[in-house]
């Protein structure tokens, strides 16, 4: 790296960046942000409303738009939240058209929105775009034109595949932060951390817990409340508790004293937060081996079960619980630190820097 840097880093406009967290970009992008201060870069976050305040956070402008009697009439007409979101990043991205070279030496899109990938081209300074999530339609889009001008990063090795037809990009595995994240005694009921919704699936986790006679606790927002009182509550019972959307401290004191945590994607997922906080509390994984989470889980942290089998991850929730606790911690401590992701994005950033220098 060759010294501080002046980092625009574009956010979610749904999700606030604070406490307790919606999901792992929003994670990401507090921890990434917060080391970067820390670190000595001048960092400007633009975020939604209710983000943490002690922040570098501006606001990103959701105006409501009110349209006229003739727009509302039109019966393909965009709902307003899109609408908002999107004038929200157009704006962003004109006022960066206009000074960002003045203000900033990198912009880092860290956000799920097209527009910044669509018109990275058009600033006058490098950007480079996380990616979040397999592909899909309108993030492809906006990459095609893109044309090959801006730089991409993936949150796994996985996901990086995942979009090597449309556009390279460099894995880099989120952090988590292993001092919070500390470890715990172990012992207790098993855990699965998440949102709440069909495509995480925990009632899997429930059935799987159920056939290894194992009690399971859920944490985590319940942001599908059709799934929730169809799939959850009728499962709920002595051995099956719900704790709610937890803090991080009481994520952290919960899975600290779980046997062994539970991960059950009904989807590819990108990279699989929840399983490298579980592993730096010491507790180790039982997850089907779908998306990123084969290489989040090895041997000595976990066991995979074959996708949707709930016979088989109730024999990994019983391997996975017989692990070594200590071996476990080690294994989040040697991959996925959050000093290790900064230094990764810092390498990322100073290069773009230097090719736009040199350009």
């Amino acid at each position: 790296m060759t010294g501080p840097l002046r980092i625009c880093l574009i956010a979610s406009s749904r999700f606030p960046i604070r406490e307790p967290f919606a999901g792992g970009l929003e994670a990401l992008t507090f921890h990434l942000a917060r080391r970067l201060v820390g670190r000595g870069h001048d960092v400007s976050i633009f975020a939604a409303p209710g983000s943490e305040p002690g922040l570098p956070v501006t606001e990103l402008p959701l105006e409501a738009f009110v349209a006229s009697e003739a727009a509302r009439s039109d019966v393909g007409a965009t709902p307003a939240q899109w609408l908002a979101e999107h004038h929200a990043y157009l704006s962003l991205m004109l006022d960066l058209q206009v000074d960002g070279a003045d203000r900033f030496d990198v912009v880092h899109n860290n956000s799920l929105h097209h527009l910044p990938i669509a018109m990275a081209w058009s600033l006058p300074l490098p950007t480079v775009t996380t990616l979040h999530t397999p592909p899909v339609p309108w993030l492809e889009s906006a990459v095609k034109l893109d044309a090959g001008r801006g730089a991409f990063t993936a949150v796994s090795a996985f996901t990086s595949r995942s979009w090597a037809h449309a556009t390279a990009s460099t894995p880099i595995h989120n952090g988590v932060d292993t001092d919070q994240w500390a470890a715990g005694p172990g012992g207790g009921a098993a855990v699965w951390s998440g949102r709440l919704v069909a495509e995480k699936a925990p009632h899997l986790a429930i059935d799987a817990a159920r056939a290894a006679g194992i009690p399971l606790v859920l944490a985590g927002a319940a942001h599908d409340p059709s799934y929730f009182e169809a799939q959850i509550r009728p499962r709920l019972g002595p051995e099956v508790e719900y704790a709610g959307h937890l803090t991080q401290q009481e994520l952290v004191a919960l899975l600290g004293a779980a046997s062994v945590a539970v991960v059950t994607p009904a989807w590819d997922e990108p990279y699989g937060l929840v399983a490298a906080e579980a592993m730096s509390c010491g507790t180790p994984v039982a997850a089907f081996a779908r998306g990123a989470l084969p290489e989040i889980v090895g041997p000595t942290a976990g066991r995979l079960a074959v996708p949707g089998d709930v016979a088989d991850l109730g024999r990994a929730i019983a391997e996975a619980a017989r692990l070594d606790r200590t071996a476990v911690r080690q294994a989040a401590l040697s991959a996925f630190t959050l000093d290790r992701m900064v230094e990764d994005y810092e390498h990322v950033y100073s290069g773009l820097v230097a090719e736009g220098i040199a350009a």
